[in-house]
């Protein structure tokens, strides 16, 4: 823990370091859920303010930035970004709504199996950003209302996130911190996550199931789609297939060899980078390379930069420390009741705020506990609560987590908008009743 008071005489105008750390960080997450301004610009500003005001220094700053979730995350963008020229996203999707005859209930199962599936080994953002459009051309074609697919995609693409180190951004985070590994991951979330999922798929079915209904004359479009048409390049295909699976790979056996997730995804990366272009003329290269770069998601990338720096300025005045103090006073120093107050806050927590700002808050607080609970093996039941919390209870309102906001883009733009409120009536109670879920699972398996 940092002293608040030997960096006292650094902060501008002798104000209270605490009281300025903590200023920036609400004043910046408030003006983040106005969804008025760009979030990275505001993350950056809040940073520059951090180290402007004096609360931390440049070289404390950028200390406190996860160069292992950036790297991660650049990486998986990178190796997503070639892969989706190849097509290979929108096969699947077509493949799956064909493989049910055109059942309009039996799309929607399939097509959220596919996001949810895509979202655990890539990311749900990209698999979202690649299965919505699929998915409005083929409710098009059936004449069917396209919310009650958008609706359960989003809840699958964070569910399936739910259970992988790369699936969702909170999820990378948490692996970073703790040292977690993605064999860590895969053992302890990916069994509950289609448990979840069921439950989920149940529910939607009582929601819009019963009334999705298609003529045979529509179901025969679809099972006119031809999905070899999708794969635009199939040469490109086989090399990203291969990239992808020995990135898995790696993700599986990195611990085992001392290696970090983001050295595995950067690897990965260089070689799709090399594979892609190779044999072309150098003018041709960079030009191959210019076109990925661009489809990087750098706004997401700059968020958690200054996002990291944030709350590293609160975690140097000690405010984080004194709250993890205050839970556990609460709490009576209970893993079970720290672990349920965990998973319940950041679920409903995540569903009124983005949920990766919320995490990157939460993370130092956990950490603070390990003396409490005796080191940092014992904190583990409390990576779980807050990962499962996170990411599920991003499906809490549309603001929950980024995806949910890229569907609704893409339902925007198509004439089909998703109203805020109609999403949270149907998302919110279903989204407790996932945590409940989760929250029998941690019980049982840690904590009993």
């Amino acid at each position: 823990m940092h002293n608040a008071e030997e960096h006292l005489s650094h902060v501008i105008f002798g104000w209270d370091p605490t009281w300025v750390a903590v200023t920036v960080l609400l004043l910046i997450y408030g003006i983040i859920m106005l969804e008025k301004f760009n979030r990275a610009v505001l993350s950056l500003l809040g940073a520059g303010l951090m180290i402007f005001c004096g609360v931390i220094t440049q070289k404390q700053a950028m200390a406190g930035i996860d160069f292992n979730t950036i790297g991660l995350l650049t990486g998986m963008m990178v190796i997503v970004a070639i892969s989706q020229k190849t097509g290979m996203f929108q096969y699947v999707a077509i493949k799956a709504a064909k493989s049910v005859k055109g059942s309009p209930w039996g799309i929607l199962v399939m097509l959220s199996v596919v996001t949810a599936v895509f979202s655990a080994f890539l990311d749900n953002v990209t698999t979202v950003l690649l299965i919505a459009p699929v998915t409005l051309l083929i409710t098009e074609a059936l004449g069917v209302r396209p919310y009650p697919y958008l609706f359960a995609q989003i809840l699958a693409s964070n569910i399936g996130g739910t259970a992988t180190l790369i699936g969702d951004p909170p999820n990378i985070m948490i692996g970073s911190a703790a040292h977690l590994s993605f064999y860590d991951f895969l053992v302890n979330l990916a069994p509950i996550t289609p448990v979840i999922f069921a439950v989920v798929l149940l529910c939607v079915w009582f929601m819009f199931g019963r009334d999705l209904h298609a003529s045979e004359e529509n179901k025969a479009l679809v099972m006119q789609f031809n999905e070899n048409e999708a794969i635009t390049n199939p040469q490109l295909l086989k090399k990203c297939l291969f990239v992808l699976f020995a990135v898995i790979a790696g993700f599986s056996v990195a611990h085992s060899f001392h290696l970090e997730p983001a050295s595995i995804a950067m690897f990965g990366a260089a070689v799709l980078l090399l594979l892609q272009s190779f044999g072309q003329s150098l003018h041709e290269k960079d030009h191959a390379y210019e076109g990925v770069m661009a489809e990087v998601e750098w706004t997401t990338i700059f968020f958690f930069v200054g996002l990291f720096i944030i709350v590293t300025g609160v975690e140097h005045t000690g405010v984080i420390a004194l709250l993890a103090q205050k839970t556990l006073s609460l709490t009576g120093g209970s893993m079970t009741a720290t672990a349920a107050a965990v998973l319940w806050v950041s679920a409903i927590a995540s569903a009124l705020i983005d949920n990766i700002p919320f995490v990157a808050t939460m993370i130092p607080l956990i950490q603070s506990m390990a003396p409490t609970f005796g080191g940092e093996e014992a904190l583990v039941p409390l990576w779980w609560a807050l990962a499962l919390g996170a990411c599920l209870g991003g499906n809490g309102s549309l603001i929950g987590a980024s995806a949910n906001l890229i569907v609704a883009g893409f339902a925007q733009r198509a004439g089909y908008p998703i109203a805020f409120l109609e999403f949270l009536k149907h998302a919110f109670a279903l989204m407790l009743l996932t945590i409940l879920v989760a929250h029998a699972y941690l019980y049982f398996r840690y904590l009993v």
